[in-house]
């Protein structure tokens, strides 16, 4: 009986012994072999689990954030690129090669020595072949109170420093069936962009200051949104201007064509449907709130409560931009702060508009023909942005004859047009309101519209823009009060 006891024990540390040598060598063999998956899945066999899903869209049909970081967390992992099946896709860049998981495959993903599965689950509706997108988590019961909380957590930062480095700005436009999304790849930025230099620094400043105003708007009882009218004749780079506005930000840009809804409810059903950090772009919104298309079959009530009702106080962290090409005839209640914060001018070119294109167009600051140019400026002569630079596009390989078709083309400009031209953004009220404001004398009105009322002129020397010695009218940004 004791050999055999003996015996028994020699052959119990020996088993031992093996396990762990076997243990050891397939915890480092796991780490680079498919051995690993089969491993975590035996050993799950043996362990309680629960499921958690990650939906596209919440009960709102809204897009729901963590759907969007676990996506980017999941396709930036290594086990991705060493699965058996990847979907490979190119970037912004021609470089650039993305990874992402296909529909129903399934990565394993690893967090504080707890094994965690992941499932991309598409499933196809067979009424509309619609497709409901999710994640589906695996993890087990022994670890989630461990787990989960810091690694939701892990999530969101890995996915905050991939979207800073690796997002691409998308376009929205809006159809029948909803948003349809390609890349955004308008070129114009705030470097690109021709505008008087003192006011692109006041509205990139504003911007940048937006990103970081969370706290302070939610402290006021605001919510965290702001918006922009961009106004003046067409060609002073308004739809460019709205690209460079995106890119500072890093907001996609959601195009929205009122004459494509339905009624008062579909719009705002498809606000709610726009994402957080994303721009709202109406273009010619005068057209809608002037002279309302008889197809149209929006209200002028549901126009006021997408900019600024109930259901818009349900989508924080946007951007709205409307752009127009005069405000004279819009109503003041549409106008007012709270529903455009923000007043910017576009106006027809002048002198020092024309040297920054001819610098951006035509890579020059100073030519011999400047001074009959200025001339010509002086006089009255006037054109848009996009006329003048369409003419140096054409003649970009001659600086010289490029400017001699500016001077050309000027003094065909008759006075009594560019007068027109000229006119047809003034007379518009500070701020978005008339009343209150009927005494303004002409040099008053030559000093750029600045958002503050009677008797507040501290708005006024900090926002304002003195009239230029040319005595034209510079950008204005009015800031609401």
């Amino acid at each position: 009986m004791i050999i055999n006891f003996h015996k028994l024990i020699i052959s119990l540390i020996t088993f031992l012994t093996f396990f762990l040598i076997l243990r050891l060598f397939l915890k480092r063999k796991i780490r680079t072999s498919k051995f690993k998956k089969w491993w975590i899945i035996i050993s799950d066999k043996f362990h309680d689990h629960q499921f958690l899903k990650v939906p596209e869209f919440n009960e709102n049909s809204q897009e729901n954030q963590l759907f969007r970081r676990v996506s980017l967390y999941l396709n930036s992992l290594e086990s991705l690129e060493n699965s058996d099946y990847t979907n490979l896709f190119s970037g912004s860049n021609p470089t650039d090669i993305l990874l992402s998981l296909s529909p129903n495959q399934t990565i394993i993903d690893n967090f504080l020595e707890a094994h965690l599965v992941w499932k991309y689950d598409v499933v196809v509706s067979p009424n509309d072949n619609s497709n409901t997108k999710s994640f589906l988590l695996r993890i087990r019961k022994r670890d989630k109170r461990r787990v989960l909380r810091p690694y939701l957590q892990h999530i969101h930062t890995i996915s905050d420093d991939i979207d800073h480095r690796v997002r691409d700005i998308r376009l929205f436009t809006n159809s029948s069936t909803g948003w349809k999304t390609v890349p955004f790849t308008h070129p114009a930025s705030f470097e690109t962009v021709s505008m008087d230099a003192e006011l692109k620094i006041k509205i990139k400043s504003d911007l940048e200051t937006f990103l970081k105003s969370k706290q302070y708007y939610h402290r006021l009882g605001r919510v965290w949104r702001r918006s922009y009218l961009l106004y003046g004749p067409s060609g002073t780079g308004k739809s460019s201007f709205v690209s460079a506005m995106a890119k500072c930000l890093s907001y996609d840009v959601y195009d929205l064509d009122i004459s494509k809804i339905e009624n008062d409810s579909d719009l705002k059903f498809i606000l709610l449907q726009t994402s957080p950090r994303s721009l709202i772009l109406v273009e010619d919104f005068d057209k809608y709130v002037v002279k309302p298309p008889s197809s149209m079959a929006v209200s002028m009530s549901g126009l006021m409560n997408f900019m600024d009702g109930v259901v818009n106080s349900c989508c924080e962290e946007r951007v709205m931009v409307f752009t127009m090409t005069g405000k004279e005839e819009i109503d003041p209640a549409i106008l007012r702060p709270g529903r455009i914060d923000v007043h910017i001018y576009f106006p027809l070119c002048d002198f020092n508009n024309f040297k920054s294109l001819a610098n951006n167009y035509l890579g020059i600051k100073e030519h011999k023909l400047f001074s009959q140019v200025e001339e010509m400026f002086n006089t009255g002569a006037t054109m848009s942005p996009a006329e003048i630079g369409e003419l140096m596009i054409v003649n970009r390989n001659s600086p010289s004859r490029a400017i001699k078709s500016v001077i050309n083309a000027l003094q065909t400009t008759s006075s009594g047009n560019s007068f027109m031209m000229t006119e047809s953004c003034k007379g518009t009220p500070k701020n978005g309101f008339r009343s209150g404001r009927e005494s303004i004398d002409e040099t008053d009105d030559l000093i750029g519209d600045i958002g503050c009322r009677d008797g507040v002129k501290e708005i006024r020397k900090l926002y304002g823009f003195l009239r230029r010695k040319s005595g034209r009218r510079s950008g204005s940004f009015d800031l609401g009060t």
